[in-house]
């Protein structure tokens, strides 16, 4: 023991939780360094890499087949799929293909499309789930994070109520607060083993309100997080959103999530510090969002550590470099893995 901190083995257990573009760029830089069976010679320093994954996507492809065959919303699983599988350039141009015409076809993506037949087949989602991965051969594992049929609903500072993501995100109100609908949805038992056997359990980046709470809300998952030994990492996002989070800090972005679960549920922030460009950051502002203040000064005062770094990466919008965020994890996170 160390400062109250117990060493582990090299290899370790990762959770990420999350939804969206941001959870598959996790994915996709940590599982080159997910150990293989067989291969003992090449060491490798994540043990087990398991996926959380939002389902409360009611908008375009997702959305239409969530409708239509009253089957979870598979395009974020679908993305994360892509991320882990082994041969992404072949099998995920496949499941990532969009028929651009046809009646019924237009807009739907092959892998969508996939997984909604397996589930119609299996009358399972999380089973649907489970053999596509075996089919694009992924690294690591893929939950939903209920296999309950929710719906996100929000309630606005003035008191208007509004159901579903695709609404809430089009949203230029601020929330006061969210729910799922029904309440009381269950999570998978795999997902609460994971958490628990976890040694480091990464949320985010991702949508606020649409990527990382619904996961949140769900019964027992914040109960079990809480008392997990792991090290609990949250990876800001680097723009606010429009009317989501206008004007949002690192710090406000922990206290909402803070308001909707309990104070104290993270121990560490990752935070970029590259500065966006003028030209990209007068795109953005045109549109009514902004680069995240790190407020690191409120980070300190509530109790929380961070870890800064370049994670910038800009074209035509501004995100997370995946492979400087995916040597921050490892190196600060993972290699010298500790636990609480």
């Amino acid at each position: 023991m160390k400062n109250g901190l117990e060493r582990r083995s090299p290899s370790v257990r990762v959770v990420a939780l999350g939804g969206g573009t941001g959870l598959s760029t996790v994915l996709r830089g940590l599982k080159g360094h997910i150990a293989e069976r067989g291969k003992r010679k090449v060491k490798q320093p994540i043990a087990d890499l398991t996926a959380v994954v939002t389902v409360t996507d009611d908008g375009g492809s997702s959305g239409r087949l969530r409708r239509e065959y009253r089957v979870l919303p598979p395009g974020d699983i679908r993305n994360c799929m892509v991320a882990l599988s082994k041969d992404e350039d072949l099998l995920g141009r496949l499941f990532q293909y969009r028929f651009p015409a046809g009646s019924g076809l237009a807009g739907h993506s092959f892998g969508n499309l996939f997984l909604t037949a397996l589930t119609n087949s299996t009358g399972d989602f999380a089973k649907a789930v489970q053999v596509s991965a075996e089919v694009l051969a992924i690294r690591g594992r893929i939950f939903p994070s209920t296999a309950q049929n929710v719906t996100l609903q929000a309630e606005l500072e003035d008191g208007t109520i509004v159901a579903g993501e695709t609404n809430i995100s089009r949203s230029r109100k601020p929330i006061a607060r969210l729910r799922l609908v029904p309440r009381r949805a269950r999570p998978l038992p795999e997902v609460l083993k994971a958490i628990r056997e976890a040694d480091l359990i990464l949320i985010g980046p991702g949508s606020l309100y649409t990527s990382i709470l619904p996961n949140l809300l769900v019964e027992e998952m914040v109960e079990v997080i809480a008392n997990s030994s792991a090290n609990r990492v949250y990876i800001a996002n680097i723009m606010t959103q429009p009317g989501e989070t206008r004007h949002y800090s690192v710090a406000d972005h922990v206290r909402a999530i803070y308001d909707h679960t309990r104070p104290g549920l993270f121990d560490f922030v990752v935070i970029n510090r590259a500065l966006v460009s003028p030209r990209l950051r007068r795109r953005y502002e045109a549109q009514g969002a902004e680069p995240v203040d790190p407020s690191l000064a409120e980070l300190e005062r509530m109790g929380l550590r961070y870890v800064t770094g370049d994670l910038l990466q800009q074209g035509t919008v501004a995100r997370h470099d995946e492979s400087r965020l995916t040597r921050m994890l490892l190196d600060k996170f993972v290699k010298h893995a500790v636990r609480r």
